[in-house]
């Protein structure tokens, strides 16, 4: 193994070869690349990845105009969004520098070049740079997930991380996905973080008749209407003090959604049948599938209403974008159902494990859930296996180069290993067919984090 440390990589973007000379010597700590146009540049971030750009706005075949450095100002940010890019420009430098800035560069240097004012400005970006992607490795470690949530996807760990965040917060939150992806556990979670000490009352709105609907939320009095023989409290009543989680908001019909306005506004309600204002202290979470904004363009949602309650936004990534979770989500209904069952199941066998990691899931969690309970009763031997699954295969995207590629796709493998071997790393570097060492040693290339209990 080379004890050899790799210097930060910068790109100087330059068509004067004297002053490539010049910016090369004097930038010893880093693994300088040069490049003289546009082409040499965009080559150089897919083959280098360079942290930090140094980038001349005058390149040919305009070396007297600003058009060929915009572009690659742009075409380097589309590859590579993290880069640092310094535009460096005598053409029209006031212009240029509002333009190169609102186009995405990182600083702005004007000719004639003071190497020793642009080398503190070079390492500044350095530091910004690495302070960024340690802030990325930290956010993408796995942590607890809210609640009852079952995850270990980056991408599911964020949507807990904003829900943690906004808990504590008297903000109404909106979640917004796809049916079955988990946004009822999410909102309970919600409430558990927040530290309210009323209940956490949930109601779903496609699910009740609309002549019922009123009632249900706002709770009627005696003899208000046929059948009320008794006063009864209504769903936002018995949330006093706590959450009431509105699933399928988009289901409310326009008349009820104005009487919903007024309460979210004055935070009063009245009984049907009732004329006597009550107070509520309760935390509004909605939810729905549909499309919202869509909704409030036709005028099917009041926009006044959707202001109300999307204070915050959050939308949760559907199970086939949740890295690694199907695999972990299956084996726990695997055991659920297996020990309600009382069925001697001990596991999936290689075959269910691989038709699991390429189904699309169009149902999410739901649909896995269910195909588990259907599999667990259907298995003959102590194997689950991918005929009780009844399961078929998927595809794959691209990246910006070969390493990229690599990258990717070992990440995805050792997540999916991880998640087959329940976190033992001896079981997960076989899955692999490569030794402990080697799976350490991408573990930590890769800022992944797994608990041995090899």
């Amino acid at each position: 193994m080379s004890n050899v440390i790799s210097r930060p990589k910068l790109l100087i973007v330059e068509d004067d070869a004297g002053l490539q000379r010049q910016l090369r010597w004097a930038y010893e700590g880093y693994e300088v690349i040069v490049a003289g146009d546009r082409h040499g540049a965009i080559d150089a971030v897919r083959a280098e990845e360079p942290a930090v750009v140094t980038l001349d706005l005058g390149l040919p075949p305009d070396p007297d105009g600003v058009t060929e450095g915009f572009a690659t100002l742009a075409e380097i940010l589309r590859l590579k969004p993290d880069t640092k890019v310094i535009v460096a420009s005598g053409h029209g430098a006031r212009e240029s520098a509002l333009r190169a800035i609102g186009e995405g560069a990182w600083d702005f240097y004007q000719k004639p070049i003071d190497i020793d004012a642009l080398g503190l400005i070079v390492a500044r970006a350095f530091h910004v740079h690495a302070l960024e992607a340690e802030n990325r490795r930290l956010a993408a470690s796995p942590v607890a997930a809210l609640g009852e949530l079952i995850t270990a996807a980056p991408e599911m760990l964020k949507v807990t991380r904003m829900i943690e965040r906004v808990a504590s917060a008297d903000v109404s939150v909106m979640l917004l996905g796809a049916s079955g992806t988990g946004k009822e556990v999410l909102a309970r979670g919600l409430h558990n973080a927040s530290g309210r000490k009323g209940a956490f009352v949930a109601i779903n709105c496609a699910a009740i008749p609309e002549t019922l609907l009123e009632s249900e939320l706002f709770g009627h009095e005696k003899g208000a209407f046929t059948g009320a023989v008794k006063t009864t409290e209504g769903k936002i009543e018995l949330a006093d003090s706590g959450t009431l989680f509105l699933d399928e908001i988009g289901d409310v019909p326009l008349l009820l959604q104005v009487k919903l306005l007024r309460f979210l506004q004055e935070r009063v309600i009245e009984r049907i049948g009732g004329r006597k204002a009550i107070p509520v202290d309760v935390r509004i979470v909605c939810a729905t599938h549909q499309d919202v904004d869509a909704m409030v363009a036709s005028g099917s949602f009041r926009e006044d209403l959707y202001y109300r309650l999307a204070e915050i936004v959050v939308r949760i990534p559907s199970l086939a974008e949740r890295t690694g979770d199907a695999v972990l989500l299956a084996r726990h209904f695997l055991h659920h159902y297996a020990k309600a069952m009382n069925r001697p199941l001990s596991g999936l066998s290689p075959d269910a494990l691989a038709a699991i990691d390429a189904w699309g899931w169009a149902g999410n969690v739901r649909e896995l859930e269910n195909r588990m309970k259907r599999a667990v009763i259907m298995a003959d031997g102590k194997h689950v296996t991918a005929a009780d699954l009844d399961l078929g295969g998927s595809d794959e995207p691209e990246a910006i180069n070969l390493k990229a590629v690599r990258e990717t796709a070992d990440r995805k493998a050792i997540r999916h290993a991880l998640a087959r071997a329940e976190g033992n790393i001896s079981n997960t570097a076989k899955l692999l067919g490569i030794s402990r060492p080697t799976l350490y040693d991408l573990l930590k290339s890769y800022d992944l984090q797994a608990q041995d209990r090899a």
